[in-house]
């Protein structure tokens, strides 16, 4: 008796251990509202730190920590004038890490609430994300 409640406690160990390491993300894009800037980490460590657009007055960028729901390539915006948004990365609803053509407004508020990127910068975070996987990917908005 004593051995099978030792198995079990030690396998309950093992099992939460390796539960505790899946929900670490080994890539995490964090985005700083007010500096309005995305950090890149892979594993910790800082491989980019690039200027973004996020919500202009009036609109609204969600803050929290989210999960990539989908990924498209090649995005058009069914609310703002078809406008494109190539390498999308929607992380809530219809809110988005994606390129953005408006490079000269990146580093200040500009967009309806998603993420903007100079569209090298979105194909770069969009192949991190499908190289990591979504479940691996962390997206963290902060004020």
């Amino acid at each position: 008796m004593k051995k099978s409640v030792l198995a079990a406690i030690a396998l309950a160990s093992i099992l939460f251990s390796a539960g505790a390491e899946a929900g670490s993300a080994s890539l995490e894009a964090r985005i700083n509202v007010a500096t309005q800037t995305m950090t890149v980490s892979r594993y910790g460590q800082v491989i980019y730190r690039w200027k973004v657009s996020t919500a202009r007055r009036g609109y609204f960028t969600p803050r929290g920590t989210y999960r990539p729901q989908r990924l498209h390539r090649m995005w058009y915006s069914r609310k703002y004038d078809n406008s494109p948004m190539p390498y999308s990365v929607f992380f809530r609803g219809g809110y988005a890490i994606h390129g953005t053509g408006a490079v000269r407004q990146l580093g200040r508020p500009a967009s309806h609430g998603c993420v903007r990127l100079h569209t090298q910068n979105a194909a770069e975070f969009y192949a991190l994300v499908r190289e990591a996987g979504m479940g691996n990917t962390r997206i963290v908005v902060v004020n």
